[in-house]
C-alpha cells in the first residue's frame, strides 16, 4: 500500500545571525533550495549551540528524514521529544522514522502516543496496524486496520490487508467478508477469490473454498499458488487424481515450487513408493525446511527397511515441528524395528503428550508465513 506522509517542519526563533536571520532561518532556506546534505549541518550546528532546542532537533530529523538517513532521523526525534514530549506531529515522524526501517515493534508506542493526542489520525491508525502486522499481533492489527477501513470503505488495498489480519489471527468470519467486499468491487480478481477460499477454509468449509479456487485457476490459470492452493483442497479431500492434476500445473507455471513437488509425492507413496522418493528429493532440494517431505521421505525409507536414513528423516521433520505427532509415532516404530526400544518408548511417549494434532489450515499451508511488510513500501 502506497501512503504519502507530510513531515511538519518546527520553525522556532533562535539568536541572530550576523547576516540579520537566525540560524535556524538559514537552516531552512537550505532544506527549501534542496541542499539537505547542508540544513543537516546547519540544524546539527545549531543543537549544538543550544542543546536543549528541541525544535531543532525535530527538524533535524525531518530533514534527515527526507534525505531516507532513518536511524538518525529516529534518534533526532528522540532527543527533540525527550526535552518536549508534547511537541506536535514528531511522535508521528519517529513512528514513521522506525517503520522505514522495518523496526515495527520500536514504531508501535510513538504511533500509539500519535494516536492518543490525535485519535482521528487515519494515517497514525493505518501504520500502528501495519506496525502490529509487522510483530504477528495480527489481532492488534485487525482491530486498528477495521477502524481505520470505516472511514475509508472503498480502499481495496486497506480492505486486503484488514482481510489479511483477520486471517492470520484465524478470524476467518472476518476475513471472508473483508474479501468478499474486495471482490464485488473487483470480481476478476483472481486474488481475491484465493483468498476467500483460505477464508472458507479456515471455517472448514471445504467445498466453498474449492469453487473459489476453481474460479481462481478459470480466471487466471497463471496465477501463483493458484493450482497448488487447489490442489492442496482437492488432496484435502482425498480426490487425489485431481490434486495430481493441479500440482503439475503449478509446477508447469512455477518448476521450483516445493511444496507441489513434496504433494505429488505423498500421492505417489500411496500407490508407487519408489516413484516417489525422487519427487520428495526434489522438494527437499527447493526447500530444506520442508516437514511433509522429510516424513514422507522417511515413511518411504523405512517401509524399504533403510532405518538409518529413515530415522535421520524423521528426525529432522521433529526438529522443524516438534509438536507434530506423526514424525514422533514414525521414529518410534523405526526406533523399535532396529531394537532401540528405551528411544521407541520415549517417542511413543511423546505421542501421547502431544495430545491432540491441530491441521493446519490452507492459508499456513499455501504460506508458511504471512506477507511481509516494508517500511520501503510508504514514502
Amino acid at each position: 500500500m502506497k501512503i504519502v506522509f507530510t513531515m511538519s517542519i518546527l520553525a522556532l526563533g533562535l539568536a541572530t545571525s550576523v547576516s540579520g536571520q537566525t540560524p535556524s532561518d538559514d537552516a531552512m532556506k537550505l532544506e527549501q533550495e534542496g541542499n539537505l546534505s547542508q540544513a543537516a549541518q546547519a540544524w546539527r550546528a545549531v543543537t549544538e549551540h543550544n542543546p536543549k532546542d528541541a525544535g531543532a532537533y525535530a527538524s533535524l530529523g525531518v530533514v534527515l528524514s527526507k534525505e531516507e538517513k532513518y536511524g538518525e532521523a529516529a534518534a533526532a526525534y528522540k532527543k527533540a521529544l525527550a526535552i518536549d514530549p508534547h511537541l506536535p506531529g514528531i511522535p508521528l515522524n519517529l513512528g514513521l522514522a522506525e517503520f522505514k526501517q522495518g523496526n515495527f515493534q520500536a514504531a508501535i508506542p510513538p504511533f500509539k502516543n500519535a494516536l492518543t493526542v490525535n485519535p482521528g489520525s487515519a494515517q497514525a491508525r493505518i501504520l500502528l496496524g501495519f506496525s502490529y502486522y509487522g510483530v504477528r499481533r495480527f489481532r492488534d492489527a485487525a482491530r486498528e486496520l477495521k477502524v481505520a477501513t470505516q472511514g475509508d470503505p472503498d480502499n481495496l488495498e486497506l480492505r486486503h490487508a484488514l482481510a489479511q489480519s483477520c486471517l492470520w489471527a484465524k478470524d476467518y468470519s472476518c476475513a471472508l467478508d473483508e474479501f468478499r467486499a474486495v471482490a464485488e468491487r473487483d470480481p476478476n480478481s483472481a486474488g481475491a477469490h484465493m483468498l476467500m477460499g483460505e477464508a472458507l477454509d479456515g471455517l472448514s468449509r471445504t467445498p466453498e473454498a474449492i469453487a473459489e479456487f476453481e474460479r481462481a485457476a478459470k480466471t487466471s490459470p497463471n496465477e501463483p499458488n493458484v493450482h497448488f492452493g487447489l490442489g492442496y483442497l482437492y488432496w484435502k479431500s482425498h480426490r487425489f487424481d485431481e490434486a495430481k492434476q493441479e500440482f503439475q500445473a503449478e509446477l508447469a507455471n512455477d518448476p521450483q515450487h516445493a511444496q507441489a513437488w513434496a504433494y505429488l509425492g505423498d500421492i505417489e507413496m500411496k500407490r508407487d513408493p519408489e516413484a516417489a522418493l525422487p519427487l520428495l528429493r526434489k522438494a527437499i532440494q527447493f526447500k530444506p525446511d520442508l516437514r511433509i517431505a522429510y516424513v514422507d521421505l522417511g515413511a518411504v525409507l523405512a517401509e524399504q527397511k533403510h532405518y538409518p536414513d529413515a530415522i535421520s528423516a524423521f528426525q529432522r521433520a521433529i526438529a522443524l515441528e516438534p509438536e507434530e505427532p506423526d514424525a514422533h509415532f514414525r521414529l518410534g516404530r523405526a526406533y523399535r524395528a532396529t531394537g532401540k526400544i528405551a528411544e521407541s518408548e520415549k517417542e511413543f511417549a511423546e505421542v501421547k503428550r502431544i495430545h491432540q494434532h491441530t491441521e493446519e489450515d490452507l492459508a499456513r499451508k499455501m504460506s508458511p508465513k504471512p506477507p511481509e511488510i516494508s517500511g520501503s513500501e510508504t514514502k
